[in-house]
């Protein structure tokens, strides 16, 4: 009896290790939900849905993504999505600076930066200051020159509150000594909109959606790049650096998830994304729609958003943005 029941209880334990161990390689078996905290239109949006069908060819058995906008706050109603979903790899997003940092510094956010987990960074889009082809400023100095004569004047829009456009345009606000208006957006495609229809008169966004309006045919002007040298996709274009501005700012954009994850889904999550990130054909896009690829590994993304987490208290200290 003693043995029996003892093979018995072998066989319920092989029984119950084999099936979950079918379960885990069977992820995914249900489609994943991608979150992307801004509008669609947005250069999130772009990569996202751009990104998304190559992480379902390598997370293989008939994956499915479907991307979700969750807008608004400044990013922080989809991050907050993200954080608060339950770790079990069917709920990823997109996470991007500096929003994703400054958004916990400045207020009581829905989210803290320790309840996500950084997989694989895919984009590092510098900042741009844009005007419309029309318009009567054609370098930075034309507009600072402006600023400083009628100050207030100039309406700046931005991806909201402490988003890089708006950081941005405060570095410039201190080291020029002029003020302009700011008009926060729920994201970028508005922001732009808004400029193109002349409603604003500076649109502060980032590299890859400038050039790629200026691909479509769009009438816009972008007066300087954000970046430490000029990037090789606008070889043109000065960087507010040569300007006489000590003003980098940059969005990274990359995937990430809920703290928790079993380590088996992280595993092939990260496994999936920086395949597909690596992919020939989606490097091909990302250059054709003017996506600058930055790929870091987790632990690189990590420690990154660590940095800027630093950098922006410190930041905070000296001039809280929201006052």
């Amino acid at each position: 009896m003693k043995a029996r029941h003892f093979f018995s209880s072998l066989l319920t334990s092989c029984a119950l290790l084999f099936g979950a161990t079918a379960a885990q390689a069977a992820y995914p078996e249900k489609p994943i939900t991608m979150i992307v905290a801004y509008g669609a239109g947005g250069s999130t949006d772009v990569t996202a849905r751009m990104l998304a069908p190559f992480i379902e060819k390598y997370l293989g058995g008939g994956a499915r993504i479907v991307v979700m906008n969750r807008g608004g706050a400044g990013g922080e109603i989809g991050f907050a999505a993200i954080a608060d979903a339950t770790p079990d790899g069917y709920t990823i997003g997109f996470i991007n600076t500096p929003n994703v940092v400054t958004i916990p510094i400045e207020r009581n956010a829905r989210f803290t930066l320790d309840r996500l987990d950084p997989l694989v960074n895919v984009v590092d889009d510098p900042g741009i200051m844009t005007v419309h082809g029309d318009s009567p400023y054609k370098t930075v100095e034309d507009l600072v020159a402006q600023a400083k004569a009628n100050p207030n004047t100039i309406t700046l829009g931005s991806t909201g509150v402490g988003s890089d456009d708006h950081l941005a345009m405060l570095l410039l606000q201190r080291q020029a000594n002029v003020r302009f208006t700011h008009v926060p957006f729920p994201g970028s495609a508005e922001n732009y909109r808004s400029m193109l229809g002349r409603h604003t008169q500076i649109c502060g966004q980032n590299l890859g959606e400038g050039l790629r309006g200026k691909a479509g045919g769009d009438n816009i002007r972008i007066l300087g790049v954000m970046s430490t040298q000029r990037w090789d996709m606008a070889p043109d274009l000065p960087t507010f650096k040569e300007l006489g501005y000590n003003i980098t700012m940059a969005s990274l954009r990359g995937v990430g998830a809920p703290k928790g994850l079993p380590p088996e889904i992280r595993a092939k999550l990260i496994d999936a994304v920086t395949k597909a990130a690596n992919d020939p054909e989606f490097q091909s896009k990302a250059r054709d729609t003017y996506q600058p690829l930055r790929i870091l590994d987790s632990e690189a993304f990590s420690a990154e958003l660590k940095e800027l987490d630093g950098d922006f208290r410190n930041l905070w200290r000296e001039f809280p943005w929201l006052k």
